[in-house]
């Protein structure tokens, strides 16, 4: 039986303290430790993550099992925002694993029931563990962000001159669409649009609109690839959509970050937003990692849209052309989106414009795409 959820005069909305904090910890740690026990990137990420989101710090040695009822009881005074978000946890640490063993997916299961909490990826996690990779691709689809498409508000957003059915549909033949990406390039040096525009000519990447682009929604990640300053490495993806799925309060959301988990760290996914293809164990090379993906998402769960007042943003739908001409430090300050912190740059975390902040690969994409325009290439300060 679900432990209910508090009264409006009950609810508990305070942030954790340093108790609440270890305790989730623990139980997270519980929820998804296999029979041998935690992989060293699960620990990363626990000992990265839960110290980034609440401030303070938390250890995995010596600690005792928290069950699934003892945890719900726990949270007996927690809304289902601050439930759901726990889950989230169980299986951002759970997700890791490859293989995923089929008790720790259903012990999230359990968690999840007696926390009260209902979540597409809880089947998503099932259907891993018993190697359906294919039939959780699907529910990707349909229990995700992927799910809450709308394909008229979305596509007025994107700027498509035709509606998009699908949330990840390519748009290759839409000149209207690509000459409002190629007008970028006339803004100041110093705003967000030709940032952007500078960002593509470097890396050779190809504006929505004409063959061989990205699909419309996914090219809506680069905007913030330029305002959070992430490069465009896989490992800065991982921590471009850790920052996005965390600064959405709509829970179909956390989704995204589990795509580029599976494509990223565990290859349960072959193919995802239209364009990825699975490149596993960028997670669990480094436990630097953890602390740079515990960093973006700390980041946007502190966003806050300054002019809506919402604490809620989707920046995958966010009309990025309304606030192009505006400066990227205009910007950023409108969504709140505060500085990267110290362990997360020590880890390694660069900008698209710093060392490392793009590959090779895009350095010599946009060099082919220079000498094909007959212009002389200009990473715009870009290098490996």
């Amino acid at each position: 039986m679900p432990v209910p959820l508090p009264s409006a005069e009950t609810v508990n909305l305070v942030p954790p303290d340093a108790a609440e904090t270890q305790l989730i910890t623990d139980a997270v740690a519980s929820a998804v430790a296999a029979r041998d026990g935690l992989l060293p990137v699960q620990r990363a990420l626990m000992e990265a993550l839960f110290p980034a989101m609440t401030g303070h710090p938390v250890t995995l040695t010596d600690r005792p099992a928290v069950s699934a009822r003892e945890f719900a009881v726990a949270l007996e005074r927690r809304d289902l925002g601050f439930r759901s978000r726990m889950l989230q946890a169980m299986l951002l640490c759970a997700l890791v694993r490859h293989p995923l063993p089929d008790d720790v997916a259903d012990s999230v299961a359990v968690y999840a029931s007696e926390m009260g909490v209902q979540d597409g990826m809880v089947d998503v996690a099932r259907k891993f563990a018993a190697g359906s990779l294919g039939l959780a691709a699907f529910d990707f689809t349909r229990n995700g962000y992927e799910g809450t498409w709308n394909e008229q508000e979305a596509s007025a957003a994107l700027h498509s001159s035709r509606v998009l059915h699908d949330a990840w549909e390519f748009s290759v033949a839409d000149p209207a669409l690509a000459a409002r990406w190629a007008a970028l390039e006339a803004l100041p040096p110093d705003t967000l649009g030709r940032k952007v525009w500078e960002l593509y000519q470097a890396r050779g990447f190809t504006f929505p609109g004409t063959p061989g682009s990205a699909p419309p929604l996914l090219a809506q990640h680069d905007w913030v690839h330029v305002l959070a300053d992430y490069g465009t490495t896989v490992e800065a993806e991982v921590e471009v959509f850790g920052l996005i799925a965390r600064a959405n309060d709509d829970m179909h959301a956390f989704s995204l970050l589990a795509m580029v988990i599976s494509l990223f760290e565990t290859g349960y996914l072959a193919t995802g937003a239209g364009l990825f293809e699975a490149s596993p164990g960028h997670l669990s090379a480094s436990p630097d990692m953890a602390v740079r993906l515990a960093d973006a998402m700390r980041r946007g769960a502190l966003c806050h849209d300054c002019e809506t007042g919402s604490d809620s943003i989707d920046f995958l739908r966010m009309d990025w052309f309304a606030v192009a001409d505006r400066t990227c430090a205009d910007v950023r300050a409108r969504f709140r989106i505060l500085p990267k912190s110290e362990a997360a740059v020590a880890a390694g975390s660069v900008g698209p414009w710093e060392p490392g902040g793009i590959s090779p690969f895009q350095m010599n994409a946009g060099r082919q795409l220079a000498a094909a325009r007959g212009l002389p290439y200009e990473a715009h300060g870009a290098s490996v």
